[in-house]
C-alpha cells in the first residue's frame, strides 16, 4: 500500500541563532535567509531547516542563516505568523512537509499551502517504526504480535497531532500487516525530539518517525529501527529492513520543502529555488544529506504546486479510507 507515488517526485526555543557564513555575505548568491520552523527543537522540520542552512552557508551560496522555532497549533501558529508579517518577511522561508496538507484537510488550521508562496520541495524522508534498544520487541513481527494481542498495551508515539502524519503512517503500517488500523493507541508529542524522549523514557512502546530523526539515535545504540517505508533498502541504512521485508508492505515518503510569505516576488522565489538547486552539487550538502538519510528531490515553483495538489487528493482519499476524515 503506497501513500505517495514515487513518480510524483521525478518528496530551541524561539531564540534566533545565527550561523556564521563560510565566505563574506557579499560573495554569496543570497545575503541571508531566516528559517521559520513550525515545531520545536529536534524534530524533522528543525533538522531540515538547520541542515539546509548549514549546507547553504558553508558552501557560500547564502551569506548567513538564522533560525526561529515557533510551535503551536499543529504548525498553524507559524503559518499564520508568516502570513500576518508578509510585508517584512521577504527574507523568511518556512520549512514544512506533508503535515501542511494533512492538517489543512483536517481543518486543524484554516490555511493551506495555497495561502503561501511554494518555493521548492527539496528532500524526502522515509518513515520508520522504532523501539528503544532495551525493549523486548526485537522486530516488526514482534511489534505486530503484541499489537494484535492487545493494541491498548502498545502505545505508539509521534511528533504530530492525533490523526497527523506520524499517526497516519503508524495506522498505514499496521493495516499493511493485517491489523486493525483504527485501533492504534497513538500518543502525540510536540515535535520529534519530544517523541523520541518519550520512547527513551518508556512512556511509549514504539515510535512512528522520520528515518532521518532515528538514524543518529540508532548509530548511538539508543534505538532499534524495525523497518523503513522504502521500496528497497537504502544505501544510508543498509541494515534496516523495509516494512515490506518485515511483512508490512507499506511505502511512504514524506517530502520537506520551503515556503515564502504570500506575494513573494517571482524574482525572490526564483533566487531561492536556484540556491537550493545549486546546493545539491556541493560536498557540504552531501555531508548533511548522508548523515540524515534524506532522499534528494527538487520540485521548484509550479512543479511544487502541482505535486502538492496531487498529494492533497491522494492523502485525502487514504485518510477517508482509514477513518481520519
Amino acid at each position: 500500500m503506497k501513500l505517495l507515488r514515487k513518480g510524483v517526485f521525478a518528496a530551541f526555543s524561539a531564540t534566533t541563532l545565527l550561523a556564521a557564513a563560510a565566505v563574506p555575505a557579499s560573495a554569496a548568491d543570497i545575503e541571508s535567509i531566516h528559517f521559520l520552523i513550525p515545531g520545536g527543537a529536534g524534530g524533522g522540520w528543525d533538522g531540515t531547516a538547520r541542515g539546509t542552512g548549514e549546507a547553504l552557508t558553508k558552501a557560500g551560496i547564502v551569506g548567513a542563516a538564522s533560525y526561529e522555532n515557533m510551535s503551536g497549533g499543529g504548525g498553524g501558529k507559524a503559518i499564520a505568523h508568516i502570513i500576518e508579517t508578509k510585508e517584512k518577511a521577504g527574507a523568511t522561508l518556512m520549512v514544512n512537509s506533508t503535515p501542511i496538507v494533512i492538517r489543512s484537510l483536517q481543518k486543524v488550521f484554516p490555511q493551506s499551502f495555497r495561502d503561501l508562496t511554494p518555493v521548492a520541495g527539496t528532500i524526502g524522508d522515509y518513515a520508520a517504526m522504532v523501539v528503544n534498544t532495551d525493549s523486548s520487541i526485537q522486530s516488526m513481527a514482534d511489534l505486530m504480535a503484541a499489537y494484535k494481542a492487545d493494541s491498548s498495551k502498545v502505545a505508539v508515539g509521534g511528533g504530530s497531532v492525533a490523526g497527523g502524519m506520524d499517526h497516519l503512517v503508524a495506522a498505514m503500517v499496521m493495516k499493511a500487516g493485517g491489523a486493525e488500523a483504527t485501533k492504534v493507541k497513538y500518543v502525540p508529542y510536540d515535535a520529534g525530539g519530544k517523541a523520541m524522549a518519550g520512547l527513551l523514557s518508556g512512556e511509549i512502546q514504539a515510535l512512528s518517525t522520520g528515518l532521518g530523526e532515528a538514524l543518529e539515535m540508532s548509530k548511538q545504540g539508543q534505538v532499534r529501527i524495525l523497518c523503513v517505508t522504502a521500496a528497497e533498502r537504502l544505501a544510508d541504512a543498509k541494515d534496516v529492513p523495509t516494512c515490506k521485508e518485515a511483512g508490512n508492505p507499506a511505502e511512504f515518503v514524506n517530502w520537506r520543502g520551503f515556503f515564502g510569505p504570500p506575494d513573494l516576488s517571482a524574482e525572490q522565489q526564483a533566487a531561492y529555488a536556484a540556491a537550493f538547486e545549486k546546493m545539491y552539487a556541493t560536498t557540504e550538502w552531501e555531508e548533511v544529506r548522508s548523515r540524515n538519510g534524506w532522499v534528494e528531490i527538487y520540485n521548484p515553483g509550479a512543479d511544487f504546486v502541482s505535486f502538492l495538489e496531487t498529494q492533497e487528493a491522494e492523502i485525502g482519499a487514504l485518510m477517508k479510507e482509514l477513518g481520519f476524515l
